[in-house]
């Protein structure tokens, strides 16, 4: 009687500790489907779009979350899918909801309400012999944004298939995970002649820019 009761009791220990086991296994499963599908989405770069500064099958991850609480904004790399295409891409944010684009001699003009008679965007993520072909004219209306890739001679963006909605865009690149010698943050962007107050050091950084890139 006795063996029988700690071969139950032995039995009984072993249940407890498969349960203990699937129900650790289910709430990691469940936190993974949390954070796969509602705030973080991995990304492989296919092609040279955006080089320099991203790679050909570089792995990245995407922040779903923050355009819930805020509007993307000019300078910020995302993940979305063009208008009529099931594909993702990966571009760079250059304008933004309300402004006039225009492309022009190689070079990007902003028109908005701080800078009414435009200016020329001052992009130090380029190469410093980059030029942006094309030559058009873009109003964005609500919710509609104007991107770019960094590799502006091979790459498919806005100057293709024009405006991107802001229902298509997935998510903001935030981290490169791989290769590991590329593994960091991705920089946030700023663009001085743009700013309505700048210190005099950023201007003179826009000025370089902009004199090299003549």
């Amino acid at each position: 009687m006795e063996e029988t009761n700690e071969v139950f009791s032995v039995f009984r220990s072993f249940l407890k500790i498969i349960y203990e086991l699937i129900k650790t296994g289910a709430f990691i499963l469940l936190i993974f489907f949390l954070v796969r599908y509602f705030l973080i989405q991995p990304f492989i770069v296919d092609g040279n779009s955006m080089e320099p500064n991203f790679h050909d099958k570089e792995y990245l991850l995407t922040d779903k979350l923050s355009y819930k609480f805020r509007e993307p904004k000019r300078g910020e790399v995302i993940i979305f899918h063009p208008p009529n295409r099931s594909v993702y891409y990966i571009k760079r944010i250059i304008g933004l909801p309300g402004e006039k684009i225009v492309l022009d001699n190689g070079r990007v003009y902003i028109y908005n309400k701080k800078n009414p008679n435009g200016t020329v965007l001052a992009e130090p993520y380029l190469k410093p012999s980059e030029h942006t072909d094309g030559n058009l004219s873009q109003i964005l209306k609500d919710d509609e944004y104007f991107v770019l890739g960094d590799n502006r001679e091979n790459s498919q963006d806005s100057r293709e298939f024009g405006i991107l909605p802001k229902k298509n865009i997935a998510g903001r690149v935030f981290l490169t995970i791989f290769p590991l010698s590329d593994f960091g943050l991705v920089q946030n962007v700023e663009y001085p002649n743009l700013s309505r107050l700048f210190s005099p050091l950023r201007l003179s950084l826009a000025q370089n820019w902009y004199k090299n890139y003549q």
